[in-house]
């Protein structure tokens, strides 16, 4: 299930992740950016923010390198919002980055992951295919679904069998906090348009990318998105030291909100892992000022990801970094 490089690739590309409202999650979006600095990853990360993203958080990440691209919400119809889990439907949202249409390619983040290792060759696979990390259906987010109630997993699929009489086994599942995709108007209008007559589902957006790109679905590595439940429910599929993307995904595991009370959450594994989400976060050596202007002789990763940043217009306004409170 290796992905597939292409030997070269041209076009813009970057990183892309997504706020809505004036709470603490500008955290996560700020310890992403620095994580991905820390990896030296040579493009820019975007952040589509809603019209309720506070001012003084849009200064706080610009001042953090990042290019600030507000959207207007995407309201599903109003049947949507009876079933989808309320603090869900905001998601639909994220829709509105397939108009970010002068990158050729993009990765998209959720605001709870960090990058623990470079991964810019995922912008080299093949095109025309949408590419994310199986989800896990152990959790009990999942209990109103038949996988739940069976046991069935597609992390397992061979543990237990999917039964007959319950029809066809379900496509392959991704999670969508973490995703590599094309921008494209065409996809873009096609999404809004196919939105508007389609069953309400219980995880919102998430259900509804694996609806529309089922055919275009190529599954990647977990080690691209180890949603955080892989630790205690498929230990025998994670080899944690090569893990790239962590997905603080897990009731209680994010880290600027941990008190590690909440159930796993006492792992040690899970505390090593919020301990290095910290470290990343606390290091001002990766605060855009500092790290633009360290001489370190990297000016094969540094230059191009200034450039970028150029390119996109970003600027740093002073030397004192707004607050994240």
């Amino acid at each position: 299930m290796a992905p597939e490089f292409l030997s070269s690739g041209v076009g813009k590309f970057g990183y892309v992740t997504f706020l809505a409202g004036n709470g603490d999650y500008v955290k996560g979006v700020v310890g992403l950016a620095k994580g991905l600095r820390k990896v030296k990853s040579k493009y820019p990360l975007l952040v589509a923010v809603l019209p309720d993203v506070p001012e003084e958080h849009r200064e706080l990440l610009r001042w953090q390198g990042c290019v600030v691209k507000e959207i207007q919400p995407v309201y599903p119809p109003q049947n949507h919002t009876q079933f989808a889990m309320a603090y869900y439907v905001i998601n639909y949202s994220k829709l509105r980055i397939w108009e970010f249409v002068e990158y050729k390619k993009l990765i998209y983040l959720d605001g709870d992951i960090q990058v623990m290792e470079n991964i810019d060759h995922l912008f080299q696979m093949e095109d025309s295919f949408f590419y994310a990390v199986m989800d896990c259906f152990c959790e009990k987010t999942w209990s109103h679904t038949p996988q739940y109630n069976i046991g069935y997993c597609q992390q397992r699929p061979n543990e237990v069998q999917w039964p007959s009489e319950l029809g066809p086994k379900p496509p392959l599942y991704f999670n969508a906090g973490m995703f590599v995709y094309e921008p494209n108007l065409e996809t873009y209008h096609s999404l809004l348009s196919t939105l508007n007559v389609t069953p309400p589902t219980p995880f919102a957006e998430q259900d509804f990318l694996n609806m529309f790109f089922k055919d275009k679905y190529k599954p990647i590595p977990p080690v691209y998105n180890l949603v955080m439940a892989m630790l205690w429910r498929h230990p025998e599929n994670i080899e944690l030291h090569k893990v790239k993307v962590i997905h603080y995904c897990a009731a209680g595991s994010k880290p600027w909100r941990y008190t590690g009370k909440e159930e796993n959450m006492d792992r040690e594994d899970v505390k090593m892992l919020v301990k290095k989400w910290w470290e990343i976060y606390d290091d001002e050596t990766l605060d855009y000022i500092n790290y633009k202007m360290i001489d370190d002789g990297d000016t094969d990763t540094r230059q191009p990801f200034l450039a970028a940043l150029s390119e996109a217009g970003v600027v740093h306004y002073g030397h004192t970094a707004p607050s994240a409170a």
